[in-house]
Formats: C-alpha cells, sequence, structure tokens
C-alpha cells in the first residue's frame, strides 16, 4: 500500500501531501467531471500524463481510499476505476479550483465544455447533480 509521508498535523498540510503534486486533482476532475474510468481514457486527457506516473498516482488513490480498482468486464486484461464516497466529497472543493481559476487565468475553459457555465448558473445544483450520479454508481 502506497503511504502519504505527512510533514505536520497541519489540515492544509495533509491535503497538500495528498493532492500537491500537478496529477492527482486533473485525474479525480477527468473522473468526475467527464466519466472517465480507465487507464486509456486517462492518458487522452489534454495534459498528456506521462503512462508511469498516471500507474503511480491510480496506485496512491487507490491506497488513500478514493478510488477502488476492478477487472474490467469487457476487457479482462484491463481495469476499471470508480470513485470512493471519499473522492466524491472533493466534488465541492475541484468546483471552486473551477471557478477560481476561470475567474484569475484568462483563455481558460473547462470539460465538459458547459461546467463552467452551469457552476457559475448554478453551483449548488451543479455539484448536487454530479455527487448525486456518482454516488449511484458505487
Amino acid at each position: 500500500m502506497k503511504q502519504v509521508k505527512t510533514r505536520s498535523a497541519c489540515p492544509i498540510s495533509n491535503v497538500l501531501d495528498l493532492f500537491g503534486d500537478k496529477w492527482t486533482l486533473l485525474i479525480l476532475r477527468d473522473m468526475i467531471f467527464e466519466g472517465k474510468s480507465s487507464y486509456g481514457e486517462c492518458t487522452a486527457s489534454d495534459e498528456k500524463i506521462a503512462t508511469n506516473i498516471l500507474a503511480d498516482r491510480f496506485e496512491l488513490l487507490e491506497s488513500q481510499g478514493l478510488v477502488t480498482k476492478k477487472v474490467s468486464p469487457v476487457h479482462r486484461s484491463k481495469f476499471i476505476y470508480t470513485l470512493t464516497e471519499k473522492a466524491i466529497d472533493l466534488i465541492p472543493l475541484i468546483a471552486e479550483m473551477v471557478l477560481w481559476g476561470s475567474k484569475h487565468f484568462e483563455g481558460t475553459g473547462t470539460k465538459p465544455e458547459n461546467l463552467l457555465a452551469q457552476l457559475k448558473k448554478d453551483k449548488a445544483g451543479t455539484i448536487k447533480t454530479y455527487t448525486t450520479r456518482l454516488k449511484k454508481q458505487l
């Protein structure tokens, strides 16, 4: 099991110890908002994550109880990753990051393309929609 080494008892520091690299939240973003669930789907993201880093981050996410891994029923040599309740609890935080980033970085957009508009129009409703949809998959 992959361990996260914490530097202090500070909650912010602990969150950064888990999510402080540039890939982990992007993987969760893709799983939450784009419905990605496989290794191949995640490697196709715009950011072009290296396969060894993706494998490492999936291992980290699984060890920390944020995703579960199952053998694909269609392709027995592939795995399907599913978000856990713990990961679903991150939706409001990631939604806030989307809103903050779009406000402070010109030319940014989101996938799905209408996510930003939905969050600006009805943040609570959008968060509830994604949360409800993902909890039904548990």
